[in-house]
């Protein structure tokens, strides 16, 4: 197998997906500012259509200058996504009676879910011996288990993938209590909401971008090549 300098060893192959799949500075922020505006709106103006509107047509707006630049949209559809699965959960919550904090609140409650479900996925992949990590190094080498020949590699690969659900756990273990407690009635709506908008922001990309270090000190450590034939650079 042919392998580059760049993509010779796991570690590289790792640093190299995990940039990518990041997006960087800029796709963190395209994912930040619609969850951003849309608190805002909420807590200043108490319109929910406005708040809405007002961050998917900030979203339409980066996607439109992606599209100008001939850059990758990927980071901001992924917005655009999350944002009408958001809207989905609030019509759900009018059809069925509820009030506008309910409604609201309604908005953050797919991302609470989704971390769960992400976090419960990625330790399975741990527990049964098949880190998901493992297969962005298999995504490089063209065989995608190949890895899993090595030891080295697979406790590699699960030690990241690990690191990977840390942040899904913290922000359940932060956003869902919240939320249960605006919901129930137990906590001022209002407050949930403004708190739910903060916490989306301050566990978001900061709380990735922790792991993200922790992982790449990890990844210094070592350098495990991606086949037993590959020299290290």
């Amino acid at each position: 197998m042919t392998t580059t300098a760049d993509t010779d060893t796991v570690e590289a192959v790792v640093r190299q997906q995990l940039s990518k799949a990041l997006g960087g500075r800029r796709g963190m922020a395209e994912a930040a500012v619609p969850t951003i505006l849309f608190t805002l709106t909420w807590l200043t103006m108490r319109e929910l259509e406005l708040a809405l509107g007002v961050s998917i047509g900030a979203a339409l707006v980066l996607l439109a200058i992606r599209l100008v630049q001939r850059s990758t949209v990927q980071f901001v559809v992924n917005a655009l996504i999350g944002i009408g699965i958001g809207w989905f959960f609030v019509q759900r919550s009018a059809a069925s009676g509820g009030s506008e904090q309910d409604q609201a609140l309604a908005y953050f409650l797919p991302g609470i879910l989704y971390n769960g479900g992400y976090a419960v996925v990625l330790a399975f992949t741990c527990l049964i011996g098949w880190p998901l990590v493992g297969f962005m190094v298999g995504s490089i080498t063209g065989d995608p288990t190949a890895w899993h020949a090595d030891r080295q590699v697979v406790r590699l690969c699960s030690r990241l993938t690990w690191l990977l659900v840390l942040p899904c756990l913290v922000r359940v273990a932060v956003q869902a209590p919240i939320w249960l407690a605006g919901h129930s009635g137990s906590m001022d709506p209002d407050a949930a909401v403004a708190a739910l908008g903060v916490l989306k922001i301050v566990l978001g990309w900061p709380l990735q971008l922790a792991a993200l270090g922790t992982m790449v000190w990890l990844l210094s450590r070592n350098r495990t090549p991606v086949s037993p034939d590959a020299a290290p650079a």
